[in-house]
């Protein structure tokens, strides 16, 4: 009899033990997801931040970029513009000492 009581008590105890570590797994999994779940809403939080950093200093290029080929665009203008002129003025000249 001390014997049976003996074994219902360790079953009782046994089953304790399997819901206690049930118990436990299943916060151990509520923290696993909770954890991953944040390191997800960070790590995509840093991919934008790295992607706005970048198109930023993708912009501030571009408008370097630009603002150097405007004025070399205006630099070879002007110095067409020159030239131009200064052929004008040759071939006005010759064209005045051909009429005299």
């Amino acid at each position: 009899m001390e014997l049976i009581k003996k074994i219902k008590q360790a079953e009782a105890q046994a089953k304790e033990i399997v819901e206690n570590a049930r118990i436990e797994a299943g916060r151990i999994a509520e923290a696993s997801a909770a954890e991953r779940s944040s390191k997800l809403e960070e790590a995509d939080s840093l991919r934008r931040q790295s992607i706005e950093s970048a198109v930023a200093d993708a912009e501030k290029a571009g408008l370097v970029e630009v603002e150097s080929l405007e004025s070399e665009g205006a630099e070879k203008k002007e110095a067409l513009i020159a030239s131009a002129r200064q052929k004008m003025d040759a071939t006005v000249d010759k064209i005045v000492a051909a009429i005299k």
